[in-house]
């Protein structure tokens, strides 16, 4: 395996994230595949998904062949440098309104008062009027 190269810090290598200029980071790697995007079995938006991060995850992930990882040894430029790496972002869920039994009861009851209230008042002019009309 090639080793040694230059040092490249993480926003270098993530400022690389186009077709015409795509570095990915791959084991503390940084590879040039500039040339090989529009050759890649998988198209080149997956190149290009891997950009801006530690693609190690989805390299591994894909189960690469032997012969693609000799492959990678020609597009190797240097390695990363570890500080620069940002610290893996935690998950945050999105924000969720607390279960409330009583605001789903509550929710229920006005939408039947939307529903009975008109039929209410229906219901009362009609009788209305027939009592009016009897006189």
């Amino acid at each position: 395996m090639v080793s040694g190269g230059k040092t490249h810090s993480f926003e270098e290598v993530a400022n690389h994230n186009k077709i015409k200029d795509c570095w990915l980071i791959i084991s503390g790697k940084v590879y040039d595949v500039t040339p090989f995007v529009d050759k890649h079995p998988g198209g080149a938006e997956v190149l290009l998904s891997a950009t801006g991060k530690d693609g190690t995850n989805d390299f591994e992930e894909i189960g690469h062949s032997d012969e693609a990882r000799e492959m990678m040894e020609k597009y190797y430029i240097g390695v990363i440098d570890s500080k620069t790496v940002p610290a893996k972002r935690t998950n945050i869920p999105p924000q969720q309104t607390p279960y409330n039994p009583n605001a789903k009861a509550s929710e229920s009851l006005a939408n039947i008062l939307r529903f009975l209230l008109p039929l209410f008042v229906l219901g009362f002019a009609l009788t209305l009027g027939l009592y009016t009309n009897k006189d």
